[in-house]
C-alpha cells in the first residue's frame, strides 16, 4: 500500500475523530450555543440549549450576554410560551461600526424568565436569537450565560477555555465560525494534490499507449492488402 494512501487515510480518520469529539462536547450537560446558518458578515439564528442539571430543582431563568466589543446591529429574541423575554440596551464605551452602520448603543443581554414551571429536573429546553451582522475575520464568539434554578442557585457559564488546556468546569457558550475539518477536505479535492496529478498523468499515458497500439494493427492490415494486391496484379 502506498505511503501517500496511508497518510490520506490517517488524515481522514483524524478529521472524523474531530467531528465525533465536537458532537460529544455539544451533547454534554452544559449551556451551549449552535447555529444552522452562521456565516461571518451575515445574519444568523443562535440556538442556546439549556439543560437542568438537577434531580430536584427546575431552571427558571436564563440571561445571555452578547459581545460588547463586536455588537450586533439587530437582535431579535424568540418568544416562548411560559417565558417572559427582555432585551437590555446599553451605551457602548466607544462607537463601533457594523457594516454600514455605526452603533453607539446595542443590546447587551437577553433574559428569559419562566412564568410557569420552567425547565423540569433532568430535562432541557432551547432559546433562540436572530442576530446580525456577525463580525468578519473572527474564529469564534462567546456568549456568557447565567442559569438560575428554582432554589435560587445561579450557575455562571462564563469561563473561556484556553488553547491546549482542559475544558473548564463552567465554559461559556461559544459559537465557532470556522470549520475545523475544512483543510482536510481541501487537500482531498485540491487539483494540486501530488497524488491526483500522478493519477491524472498515469491515465493520460495509458490512453496514449492504447491509442498507439490501436493504430498499429490497422496499419499492418493495410500493408498486407497492398502487398496482396500487387501480387495479384
Amino acid at each position: 500500500m502506498s505511503k501517500k494512501f496511508v497518510l490520506r487515510a490517517a488524515a481522514i480518520a483524524a478529521a472524523s475523530t474531530l467531528v465525533l469529539a465536537g458532537a460529544a462536547t455539544s451533547a454534554s450537560a452544559h449551556v451551549t450555543v449552535s447555529s444552522p446558518d452562521a456565516k461571518p458578515g451575515g445574519y444568523a439564528k443562535l440556538v442556546f440549549r439549556v439543560p437542568t442539571e438537577s434531580d430536584t430543582t427546575s431552571t427558571t431563568k436564563l440571561v445571555v450576554s452578547l459581545p460588547k466589543d463586536r455588537p450586533f446591529a439587530h437582535v431579535g429574541a424568540q418568544v416562548k410560551d411560559g417565558w417572559k423575554v427582555e432585551k437590555k440596551t446599553e451605551k457602548l464605551p466607544t462607537p463601533v461600526k457594523v457594516g454600514d452602520v455605526t452603533l453607539s448603543e446595542a443590546v447587551t443581554t437577553v433574559t428569559w424568565t419562566a412564568t410557569a414551571a420552567g425547565i423540569p429536573p433532568n430535562d432541557f429546553d432551547e432559546f433562540a436569537l436572530s442576530v446580525g451582522r456577525l463580525p468578519e475575520r473572527v474564529d469564534s464568539l462567546s456568549f456568557p450565560a447565567d442559569q438560575t434554578y428554582s432554589d435560587g442557585e445561579v450557575v455562571k457559564w462564563a469561563e473561556v477555555a484556553k488553547d491546549g488546556a482542559d475544558e473548564p468546569e463552567h465554559p461559556a457558550p461559544t459559537l465557532k465560525l470556522a470549520a475545523a475539518v475544512t483543510p482536510v477536505a481541501a487537500v482531498t479535492n485540491d487539483s494540486s494534490d501530488p497524488l491526483a496529478r500522478w493519477l491524472g498523468g498515469g491515465g493520460l499515458l495509458v490512453g496514449l499507449l492504447g491509442l498507439a497500439f490501436g493504430l498499429r494493427p490497422r496499419k499492418a492490415v493495410q500493408a498486407g492488402t497492398t502487398d496482396s494486391g500487387k501480387a495479384q496484379s
